[in-house]
């Protein structure tokens, strides 16, 4: 999640009469964003206008992940980590916070196979049945069909009691066709005379079962891999399935609690890509982050299912007994009463 822990520093940097503070951040749409070294987002839009409020200057610290922005803190690097973060009662012991400045859950992220909970069975089969790559498998059927029909029919055609009677391509290479499927599905109801369509038959015969064999197993992968997928709807379908989550955050504590196989990453563009590569079957991250993504990059591609659950209030941190804390407070009450949070809050999140 995102951490947000102000440390007040007695010792921060001043420009003439105007003290500047070092704020801490870490990439996390809409959060915190940044683009040619410009940052923006709801995070940095609200800590702009506290410290507008409070009359110091910014001086943003990008660290790579949340593991950097505590240890930044804790070594006194940044004064505050610009980069709200969920209130818990391990991190109270060790840190301040400020008033909340949003309630925020957990949510749940798959890919977006365009299915819906009133999907006919029937139509999802189908669906599958002629999807990318199973038509891709139908194609090579084909050619490993055509290809053994034409050479036995160049050898057994005409001759006397061959299999292939008419020396005609037409109907003749419609019997050596049925001979070729029926030897790829099942077994072959007749057999070549001619020696070397003997010899090809076998072979054929072996690479029918290899064929069948492979068409299944990825028909039965993707039948199984689909199922996982459609069975996920809240956080009790979460166990048994593989989720992403960023490491060292409420999101990764969470889910080692409740016994899930989790995959931690530092980033959450990490865990965004594990899951569009289809390594894990789901992510478990905060709300505002996967809501925001789903509307704009990822959209058609993955989706939010399930409630918000395990809803803490997200807050600005510090140092234990910063005196920064109380001033940071006095400048979020006063954003609140003249509406200038609200516009902030509507900006990234929609009224």
């Amino acid at each position: 999640m995102l951490l947000t822990l102000v440390a007040a520093s007695p010792g921060a940097a001043q420009s003439g009469n105007i003290p500047e503070l070092k704020v801490g951040i870490m990439v996390v749409p809409p959060f915190v964003m940044e683009q040619n070294g410009s940052y923006s987002g709801f995070g940095i839009d609200l800590w702009n206008a506290v410290a507008t409020q409070m009359k110091v200057k910014t001086d943003y610290r990008l660290m790579s992940d949340v593991t950097s922005l505590v240890e930044a803190l804790r070594s006194k690097s940044v004064d505050i980590v610009g980069s709200p973060v969920t209130i818990t009662a391990a991190r109270d012991a060790e840190f301040d916070f400020s008033l909340p400045i949003m309630q925020a859950g957990l949510e749940i992220m798959v890919r977006d196979t365009g299915e819906t909970a009133t999907q006919n069975p029937l139509e999802g089969l189908l669906e599958l049945l002629f999807s990318r790559t199973m038509l891709l498998w139908l194609g090579i059927a084909l050619v490993l069909i055509l290809i053994p029909a034409h050479l036995v029919w160049l050898l057994e055609r005409g001759r006397e009691g061959g299999m292939i009677r008419s020396r005609k391509y037409i109907p003749g290479i419609f019997e050596a066709m049925y001979w070729a499927v029926s030897g790829l599905t099942s077994q072959a109801q007749d057999m070549p005379h001619q020696w070397l369509a003997r010899a090809f038959s076998v072979f054929w015969m072996f690479a029918g079962v290899v064929f069948v064999a492979f068409y299944t197993a990825q028909l039965t992968t993707n039948l199984t891999v689909r199922q996982i997928q459609g069975s996920i709807s809240g956080p009790d379908d979460l166990t048994g399935k593989r989720v992403a989550t960023v490491a060292n955050t409420v999101a990764a504590d969470y889910l080692r609690a409740h016994n899930v196989l989790v995959q931690e990453f530092n980033r959450s563009s990490s865990m965004i890509e594990a899951l569009q590569n289809r390594q894990v079957d789901s992510i478990v991250f905060q709300a505002p982050v996967l809501l925001y993504y789903v509307a704009h990059e990822g959209k058609g591609i993955v989706k939010v299912v399930g409630p918000e659950f395990d809803v803490a209030p997200i807050a600005f941190g510090f140092q234990l007994d910063s005196p920064l804390r109380r001033q940071v407070n006095q400048a979020l009450l006063e954003l609140r009463e003249n509406g200038t949070y609200q516009q902030i809050y509507d900006k990234w999140f929609g009224s």
